[in-house]
């Protein structure tokens, strides 16, 4: 493990709601739990049930109703516009649908985020440095289009390891992935946890995918409804019975 530690999270209380009168919807509902720093938990749960959201709400992307989030303790939720705003570069965001930049290459898409904090030139030689560690060396120059969605998607995590993050929340990461380019996406965040000691947060539906996380945390209509500790000695490289018996 790096020396790098990655962030401690807390969530306490916390409720997300959307819409008014009978349309409201609550999408995560009195949510509280608590990371581990350094460790990986699969959010799983069916579509709707408030995975995003709550990644969402730690990450700052969105402010929750009622509850607090706690990161390191920093109370994430009592920030102010600017100091949210260094948080959130504090924070690794890893997406479905990449949201790579079609213009630009794949070198400037992974130091586009970090552009407003310094040149160009000062960041180019961590990107380099992060695109070997996610095998794209030698691909700096090729466009998003270029590139397979594997590709893209080892892209995107590149670029959100820019700021050095002690946290990465990571939303469906393999979802336009087969499962075998999945399971390399999947293989790659493990060792860069390994490496960089940071704290994973992964929404998924794949059951090999959550198999191979340290933890499962299930939810349903916003709730959780089951939280796992897969550390128990089980051989992690044998995921088909420990990913049966997760019933995602």
């Amino acid at each position: 493990m790096s020396e790098q530690i990655g962030s401690a999270i807390s969530v306490d209380h916390l409720t997300r709601r959307f819409g008014t009168g009978a349309d409201q919807l609550t999408a995560v509902d009195d949510v509280s739990l608590t990371v581990a720093a350094g460790s990986v938990v699969a959010l799983t749960g069916p579509s709707g049930s408030g995975k995003s959201t709550l990644l969402h709400l730690i990450g700052a992307i969105e402010q929750a109703d009622e509850g607090s989030v706690t990161v390191d303790d920093v109370v994430v939720s009592a920030l102010r516009r600017a100091a949210l705003a260094r948080y959130r570069q504090r924070v690794g965001f890893v997406f479905q649908r990449y949201h790579l930049l079609p213009a630009l290459t794949v070198l400037d898409n992974v130091i586009a985020p970090v552009l407003p904090r310094r040149g160009r030139a000062d960041h180019a030689t961590r990107a380099r440095e992060l695109l070997d560690a996610v095998g794209l060396a030698g691909r700096e120059r090729a466009l998003p289009a270029q590139l397979s969605g594997g590709q893209q998607q080892r892209v995107a995590i590149a670029r959100a390891l820019m700021g050095a993050p002690g946290l990465l929340l990571a939303d469906e990461p393999t979802g336009n992935l087969d499962s075998t380019t999945g399971g390399q996406i999947l293989d790659l965040l493990l060792d860069l946890r390994e490496r960089h000691g940071m704290t994973i947060l992964l929404a998924t539906h794949e059951q090999a995918i959550a198999a191979r996380c340290d933890r499962l945390v299930r939810l349903t209509d916003g709730r959780v409804t089951e939280d796992l500790d897969l550390t128990d000695g089980e051989d992690p490289a044998d995921t088909y019975e420990r990913a049966a018996r997760l019933r995602l």
